[in-house]
């Protein structure tokens, strides 16, 4: 499996806005992307960002970088990003069974 976090930079006063555009994509990445076992959108109590995802495994990943709704929900986000998402890419350890 592979995770993935985004750290969302949105802009001040931006954040309603951010939220639904986001929330949008939520449910077009879980109702669309087979191989995605979970993609949340998060904030800290300091008003921070992060999308959480994780992964079957890479091919997965490249369909979700490569689906119609990720490239189509771009201009939603226009204006409202401080700066581009810091994003870490990191493989699950399997956990013993």
């Amino acid at each position: 499996m592979i995770a993935i976090t985004a750290q969302m930079m949105v802009k001040p006063g931006c954040e309603e806005r951010f939220e639904e555009a986001m929330l949008s994509l939520v449910s077009k990445v879980n109702a669309n992307e087979p191989g995605n076992i979970l993609y949340e959108l998060c904030r800290d109590d300091d008003g921070k960002y992060l999308v959480m995802e994780l992964y079957e495994d890479e091919a997965a990943v490249d369909a979700h970088r490569s689906a119609n709704h990720i490239k189509e929900s771009g201009p939603s986000f226009k204006g409202l990003m401080s700066s581009p998402p810091i994003i870490k890419k990191m493989s699950v350890i399997p956990r013993a069974v």
